[in-house]
């Protein structure tokens, strides 16, 4: 995978990975080339993110954090990156930047939408205007299970992946590459129900 930034000159290949604010790239792409699009933008949570990027050492004397099997570690700090994840029109915000990704779409591609329960409602029915109804190919839910656990409500313990095509009935989709975990209750799931 070749990483770059949006101030580099872009030269498109098979494992390229641009590192860099959306809007600053897409006008520079050639539109309809791309056979997938993933789209993972902040969720609009109304409160800043913060992602660190940290070294992690085994250390027995000086560690700072406790792993498996109570093994000690030191971290450090390598860089931080924050945002006020939080829009006035969160949707006009990722209107511009669907529209294009439909742009760039071929006419085969395949745009997965990655978003959390805060939103997923208003993006889908977004999504249904710019590509339209039939474009939706289906949504795809990523349960996890690491977070708070709050007690007056539901934990959200999922984020959502809509998933559309620039021509229905023309995407590309191997079943077969595709790795799958063994269901985790399969009691639950026989014949009679």
């Amino acid at each position: 995978m070749r990483i770059q930034t949006a101030s580099d000159p872009i030269v498109l290949d098979d494992d390229l990975v641009v590192a860099a604010e959306n809007s600053a790239v897409l006008a520079h792409l050639p539109e309809g080339t791309f056979d997938l699009i993933y789209m993972d933008p902040p969720f609009n949570t109304g409160r800043a993110q913060t992602r660190r990027s940290l070294s992690v050492v085994a250390d027995d004397v000086d560690g700072d954090r406790i792993g498996f099997g109570g093994r000690r570690y030191r971290s450090r700090l390598l860089s931080s990156l924050s945002y006020d994840d939080a829009f006035d029109d969160y949707l006009a915000f990722l209107e511009v930047r669907l529209a294009r990704a439909r742009e760039l779409l071929a006419p085969h591609g395949t745009l997965y939408f990655h978003i959390d329960y805060r939103e997923a409602h208003y993006c889908k029915l977004l999504l249904d205007e710019l590509f339209g109804r039939d474009a939706f190919l289906n949504e795809l839910i990523w349960s996890y299970d690491y977070g708070a656990k709050p007690r007056r409500r539901w934990p959200a313990k999922h984020d959502t992946i809509l998933v559309y095509v620039r021509t229905p009935g023309s995407h590309h989709f191997d079943a077969d590459a595709v790795e799958r975990e063994p269901y985790m209750a399969p009691g639950l799931v026989s014949a009679e129900k």
